[in-house]
């Protein structure tokens, strides 16, 4: 096993440590991505909710508590003017159930009255009537012969809050890898600027020797002026290290969601273990379980919502409408169903189509178009899931001799390193020449750490693929907000 571990040590007094799992639970709640989905699920959630309620009994009650009018008003049938004046009072309450399984509807209402009516008919006579009414009645709505909307409806909703989770837990994968790769972003710029510091330190400590030996007439000027420049050249550097490491802790907290201003200290380990990973098996989870192929197959259901619907377009159609009720009215409230009338309907109203040039014909035909389509790109999406996996497992399976290579180098480098700086010291190498070893071994340090990363960061990708964490060897944990 390769560890290679990093603690950065820059004045760490009043710093915030984050490792790369706080960094992964500090974005969950403060990426800006991850506040977008969240939002886009509680829109949906309500709206789901919402329809569920409205499929729920709703009780309502109408007021008019006071009505008076009086007008003048000509008779054709007998020529005649006369004077109405009547004062009401109405209260209406009615139970509306709509029954999702037929999708029709029943409800219950009652309509209290009590009215005051006086009709005055020029020099004949006056005629009054002052009585409460009541009109019981129960209601039973229910097309026929066409697709159930409000089944529909709920079905549509629930598949919109289902796809807005799987977006949601997409984001979060998505999320864990560009945190992962800005993380270690962060990682070797900071790695680059302490090799910087590491050869500023060398440097400064040649250029002193290097000096003392030109004051001492062993060596000759131009040494003294290389050894000026490799110190001046070590300075800048570190300047542009520091700038490269300011700009991607920036980009990082941004990303993360944390204050632009907030100092923070990145703290991890690096380590190269050999993963045993089953393509055959890493395929098949694929297929089994990638969101995206949920996505699409949520696609073309919706699809087929939208083809009833069009089917829907010049259908032939019947409603039925049947009223079961009675009537009652008195002086005396207490008497209003002393003598009741029943009241009964029943209707049937049709819909039927004759001709419509053959636009109902066309618009079903582009509809299935459009899920042949959905179906193809289903299928191509699946293929392309295929192709994704074998590619990052062998690109995992060559990691590790790159390791191995990798760590090789920076123990030959560091050799040759030691073995030329004797040499420089003794007066046997030029300054040039030390320079270029010591930029040898800064660069293989660099390639080491970016082999190990490189072999991090692809795991992830296998696992992000294949929603199995191969590290670990289990499924990755989605948690979906559940309504």
């Amino acid at each position: 096993m390769l560890v290679l571990s990093f603690f950065f040590s820059f004045s760490i007094f009043g710093q915030t440590p984050i490792s790369l799992q706080g960094a992964l639970e500090i974005a969950e709640s403060g990426s800006p991505s991850i506040q977008r989905s969240l939002l886009n699920i509680e829109q949906y959630q309500h709206n789901l909710r919402a329809e569920r309620a409205s499929l729920k009994s709703r009780f309502s009650l109408t007021l008019e508590p006071f009505s008076y009018s009086n007008s003048r008003i000509f008779d054709n049938q007998f020529s005649q003017w006369f004077t109405n004046t009547e004062t009401f009072s109405r209260g209406t309450f009615q139970v509306e159930q709509p029954i999702l399984k037929t999708g029709g509807s029943i409800g219950l209402y009652n309509t209290l009255s009590w009215r005051n009516n006086k009709t005055a008919i020029a020099n004949l006579s006056e005629n009054s009537n002052k009585a409460f009414s009541n009109n019981l009645y129960l209601t039973f709505n229910q097309p026929l012969f066409t697709y159930n909307r409000r089944q529909m409806a709920l079905d549509e909703l629930e598949l919109n809050y289902e796809n807005a989770n799987l977006e949601y837990a997409i984001q979060r994968l998505t999320l864990e890898k560009t945190i992962t790769s800005q993380f270690f972003d962060v990682y070797l710029a900071q790695l680059n600027l302490d090799i910087a510091k590491e050869e500023l330190k060398n440097t400064s400590k040649n250029f002193e020797i290097i000096k003392m030996k030109v004051e001492a007439n062993l060596l000759a000027k131009e040494e003294l002026y290389q050894a000026e420049l490799n110190f001046a050249n070590a300075q800048l550097s570190i300047q542009d290290n520091e700038l490269a490491l300011a700009n991607a802790e920036e980009m990082f907290k941004r990303e993360i969601g944390i204050d632009l201003d907030e100092d923070i200290r990145l703290v991890t380990e690096l380590d190269a273990q050999q993963v045993l990973v089953d393509l055959d098996r890493a395929v098949e989870y694929a297929l089994n379980s990638r969101l995206e192929l949920r996505q699409r197959r949520i696609t073309i259901e919706k699809s087929f919502f939208e083809m009833e619907r069009t089917k829907s377009m010049n259908e032939f159609r019947a409603d039925v409408q049947l009223t079961l009720g009675i009537f009652g009215d008195n002086r005396n409230f207490g008497n209003v169903y002393e003598s009741p009338t029943s009241n009964p309907s029943v209707g049937l109203s049709l819909n039927i189509p004759i001709w419509d040039w053959g636009e109902r014909k066309e618009r079903i035909q582009a509809v299935e178009v459009s899920i042949k389509s959905q179906k193809l790109e289903l299928q191509e999406d699946e293929k392309q899931i295929r192709m994704d996996i074998r590619r990052a497992y062998r690109s995992v399976q060559t990691q590790m001799p790159r390791i191995e290579i990798a760590r090789k180098n920076v123990e030959n480098a560091e050799r040759t390193y030691d073995i030329n700086l004797e040499r420089y010291i003794n007066g046997d190498l030029s300054g040039i020449d030390l320079n270029q070893f010591q930029t040898q071994l800064s660069s293989k340090k660099i390639d080491l750490a970016r082999s190990l990363i490189n072999y991090k960061t692809q795991l992830l990708d296998l696992k992000i693929l294949t929603l199995y964490d191969w590290e670990k060897q289990e499924p990755v944990s989605l948690a979906l907000i559940r309504n």
